[in-house]
């Protein structure tokens, strides 16, 4: 496979159906209208030298370069910027355009290092193979301008500029650049940041970042995209220059956020040298993250553990054992958990950051081989709610749309996301559609990025307190209805009018009005009443929500009520509108759609249906349980209360994502065996009996899905280093508790998840490989796979109308705790940082601070960078102060990245009332100073020490 970056040449080929046919040199070449000679060249087979083209970006024409001939036309018009047309002659290889090239490109290469020597180039770079395509092999001028070490006149060059090394992942040489703009465009028009440009003319011309500060301090967020760009070697990855060019290549899927962004892992042998975000790729189109791009490093951290560990208590020291020796150490545990505790005595919770086929396994294993239905996912505690609102209202539970939708998008309203932290590819391409004009509404207690960047100014910020998502979206409806901006004709088709009739009564009563639900909620009523308006009159309308919506005790209501206002507005079923759930994990999407909740199978087909079932007792030869198992909290509980005791975590941390940690502890400690399946001894592996060693997404082969639903193909670049995929320690387990498991690949996998799940009937690798990827439902009616959902009528039939009565929160502010803490994430950090904070990452979020208002720091005598301490009636912990006019006044905001934290230490057990996800968005706290870290987080970095002594890996400075 080529190891060039995945550029093509030239604008991409329009869309329109009209065609032309066009003669370049002597070959008849038929493309879309609109398509330039470069892109009509290329698709015919010949490639036209460039140098400032590539199809990440708009046509430019700066390089001259590209120049052809037309044959009844005057000039040589560059290719790239020059439509095709009907019966256009061109000729790309004349004597006269072969003399312009040469003596272009001996001026860039005469301000260049490599000078008259050309052979100097690295012959990597595009610039080296398109100096060889001209057939330039000397330079005349001797012109030595700011780009050089040593001037003109033989002294050292004053204006030289040193390479900029702060960003830990790539440098910028500016002595190798050309200033052909291609990463400053890259920067503009794919990432949206505007981070980049260009200062001064001709020789004395700079790419400068931001101020012309270093990279590091700039507004640069790391995407790659310029690096991508960049033809020459002025911007390169250090992991490049340190171990050279990679020799093959392996196309998968990241593993860190719900956009699923596909990549070519580029190798030496079995190491990775870099991660090239791939052009074809469905999801990402060819861009990337900082996180994606360059933060995989984590799969050989020191910190990761390679071989099993085995305790018999856990205040025990670990001892290393033989993978034999520790499936037969839990097989037996089990076995006597449950002949003395009963068959729904243990469980197993299955991870979002695992594969689907590895997360079928798991809920297997606990169905078949344990005998409940005690199986529950990290997605309890995210987007559970979205499952249960979009099932009662739609009848599928997953996002309506796929991501080229949002080119179609008019009016977007975000609620409770900040997709510029959490799905930044994602927030890349809706940025590059606000800019083209689309409305924006945002409703979040917070003001993210998306509200007010570079060429962007969201229309509304609704700033609404914490807790009072229903009744800002319920006012929004009875504006809706009350204003008569309902799309009566969608709603008679596609709803049942006399529910319609019954949520009108409901919505239009006067509580739900704007000027009431101001006194709740705090957003001034013409706020509503107008971001109202905009979504419903505003042409095609999209919501993207996220966790700032399902993690509260009103979810499930949530996601309802805005399910009701797409509905009411007509935008269901086509592009450019739907209800779009931004899934926090790689795989959050895919665990759900596995069967990880006990009540479900695979397809979210509920255990109790008989039919379902008797599809795998057949295949299994079992008789399964028909009654739902315990959710995670629920295990918990059982624990402290006696009758709960053994527990399979695969890949997840509970003991830092879930909510009230000592809750969690207490469960956890009172359990008798305890197997944690990870890469590193995360803080649930305190409380562990067992540690099996996971496997990193470059390990294995499989599929996630992402939040469009999207299947995406994981490959394996190198060996498991510790001898096991994980699919294939499940496996381990099955066979030693006395059940025949054979798999010997993935496919076989999905294979058995295809032919007992209806969604994926028609999924196979054959087809992967052949699509790239598939969106479910994949079956014999979308064997292609379903991009948009619901086009011509629900899939429960008739679309349903839910009345969305507002309950407030158990969790209330007052004199002890006058404030109310709501929680994110942060562009560089993921999740619980167990992956990020084991690479270069931590430059940018080396700890979570405590944004505060400067009126609230003020009353508190607190001051930027001050320790403070945060005390709910859960808990407390303390960290620093970071004084922001970004949260309003009575809100403070953290992350929860570092485990030296534990935010969740202070946020408490309420919950969603349909689905237990926890309400980590409001807690009430006390914030004051405080000396420094609290006892127990002295304790916590002890801990950690010894963990890493424990994994041989603590350095010798230490």
């Amino acid at each position: 496979m080529s190891l060039v970056h995945e550029i093509d040449y030239g604008t991409p080929a329009s869309l329109s159906e009209k065609t032309v046919t066009l003669t370049v040199d002597g070959k008849q070449i038929t493309v879309p209208e609109g398509t330039s000679i470069m892109r009509a060249a290329m698709d015919g087979g010949v490639e036209i030298p460039k140098l400032c083209a590539t199809d990440m970006l708009d046509s430019y024409g700066s390089c001259r370069i590209c120049l052809v001939e037309i044959e009844g036309r005057g000039g040589t018009p560059a290719s790239c910027t020059t439509p095709a047309m009907e019966g256009m002659v061109v000729h790309t290889q004349t004597e006269r355009l072969q003399a312009i090239r040469k003596g272009v490109m001996e001026l860039y290469v005469s301000d260049h290092p490599i000078g008259h020597d050309i052979e100097a180039g690295t012959g990597a770079s595009e610039f080296d193979k398109t100096i060889k395509q001209v057939g330039l092999t000397e330079v005349r001028y001797d012109m030595h301008g700011r780009n050089h070490v040593i001037a003109q006149n033989g002294a050292i060059n004053p204006d030289f500029v040193e390479k900029d090394e702060s960003n830990p992942y790539f440098t910028f040489d500016s002595s190798q650049c050309i200033v052909c703009s291609r990463c400053v465009r890259a920067c503009e028009e794919v990432q949206g940041t505007f981070a980049l440009t260009i200062e001064g003319r001709g020789f004395e011309a700079r790419v400068r970042s931001g101020a012309a500060e270093p990279f590091l301090e700039s507004e640069c967020v790391s995407c790659g995209a310029c690096v991508q760009a960049c033809p020459t070697d002025a911007l390169r990855e250090k992991s490049v220059l340190e171990k050279g060019m990679p020799t093959s290549s392996e196309i998968t899927t990241c593993a860190y956020c719900g956009v699923g962004c596909s990549f070519k892992a580029e190798m030496q042998g079995e190491e990775v040298i870099r991660m090239v975000p791939y052009k074809d790729g469905k999801a990402n189109r060819g861009h990337s993250c900082v996180k994606g791009r360059f933060a995989w490093t984590y799969a050989t951290h020191r910190d990761r553990i390679l071989n099993p560990m085995v305790r018999e208590k856990i205040s025990d020291p670990w001892r290393e054992v033989s993978w034999d020796e520790a499936i037969s150490h839990i097989a037996n545990e089990f076995r006597r958990i449950q002949d003395k505790y009963g068959r729904s005595s243990i469980g197993g919770i299955t991870s979002s950051r695992c594969t689907n086929e590895e997360t079928f396994l798991v809920q297997k294993l606990v169905r078949q081989v344990m005998g409940n239905n005690n199986v529950d996912t990290c997605a309890r505690v995210c987007h559970s709610p979205t499952g249960y609102g979009l099932k009662s209202t739609f009848g599928t539970s997953a996002g309506t749309q796929d991501f080229d939708s949002v080119e179609h998008t008019d009016t977007v309203l975000i609620i409770g996301a900040n997709p510029t932290d959490g799905h930044p590819v994602f927030a890349s391409r809706l940025k590059k559609r606000l800019r083209q004009g689309a409305r924006l509404i945002v409703i979040d207690p917070r003001r993210t990025d998306i509200v007010r960047s570079p060429h962007i100014q969201a229309d509304y910020h609704l700033p609404l307190r914490p807790g009072t998502n229903v009744a800002v979206i319920t006012a929004m409806a009875h504006v809706i209805v009350t204003e008569g901006l309902f799309n009566e004709q969608f709603i008679r088709e596609r709803c049942d009018w006399s529910e319609f009739e019954d949520y009108a009564e409901f919505v239009s009563e006067k509580r739900h009005s704007p000027e009431e639900v101001e006194k709740l909620s705090g957003v001034p009523a013409d706020l509503i009443r107008n971001a109202a308006r905009l979504y419903a009159r505003g042409g095609n309308s999209a919501i993207y929500y996220g966790l700032g919506v399902t993690e509260h005790s009103q979810g499930s209501t949530t996601v309802i009520a805005i399910a009701n206002i797409a509905m009411l507005t007509g935008n269901i079923g086509r592009p450019g509108v739907g209800v779009n759930p931004l899934r926090g994990q790689n795989n959050v999407q895919g665990s759900c759609d596995m069967g990880s909740f006990p009540h479900e199978f695979p397809g979210y087909r509920h255990i109790s249906d008989d039919a379902t079932r008797s599809v795998y007792e057949s295949l299994w030869g079992v008789t399964l349980d028909e009654e739902p198992g315990l959710r995670i909290p629920n295990m918990l509980d059982a624990a402290v209360d006696g009758s709960f005791k053994g527990l399979y975590v695969q890949g997840e941390d509970i003991l830092q994502s879930d909510p009230n940690t000592q809750h969690v502890a207490a469960g956890l400690e009172a359990m008798e065996c305890v197997v944690v399946h990870d890469l590193f001894l995360n803080e649930t592996a305190n409380y562990a009996h067992v540690f099996l060693p996971g496997s990193t997404f470059l390990e294995k082969d499989g599929t996630f899905t992402n939040s469009e639903r999207r299947i995406n193909r994981v490959r394996k670049v190198m060996a498991p280093k510790n001898g096991y995929a994980d699919w294939e320690i499940t496996q381990l387990m099955a066979r030693a508790m006395g059940f025949d498991w054979n798999y010997t690949h993935p496919t076989e996998i999905m294979d058995e998840i295809a032919a007992t799940t209806p969604s994926f009937a028609g999924v196979n690798y054959d087809l992967l490989e052949r699509e790239g990827s598939v969106q479910w439902p994949c079956n014999e009616k979308a064997p292609l796979g379903t991009p948009v959902m619901h086009i011509g009528g629900f899939v429960r039939g008739k679309g349903k109308l839910i009345r969305t009565e507002y309950v407030a929160t158990d969790e209330k502010t007052g004199p002890r705790f006058p404030l109310l803490l709501t929680t994110g994430r942060i562009l560089s950090q993921y999740n619980v940082g167990a992956q990020t904070r084991r690479t270069e990452n931590v430059h940018w979020h080396e700890e979570d601070r405590l944004e505060i208002h400067p009126h609230d720091a003020e009353d508190r005598g607190i001051r930027d960078g001050d320790w403070v301490r945060i005390k709910s009636r859960a808990g407390e912990t303390t960290l620093r102060a970071l004084i922001t006019d970004r949260v309003a006044t009575g809100v403070v905001y953290t992350t929860f990245h570092h485990p030296d934290t534990q935010a969740n230490v202070v946020t408490t057990d309420y919950s969603d009332w349909a689905t237990n996800c926890p309400e980590y968005k409001v807690t009430a706290v006390q914030v004051g100073p405080s000396n420094g870290p609290s006892d127990w987080q002295e304790e916590y970095d002890a801990l950690a020490r010894r963990n890493r002594r424990i994994s041989g890996r603590l350095e010798a400075a230490e």
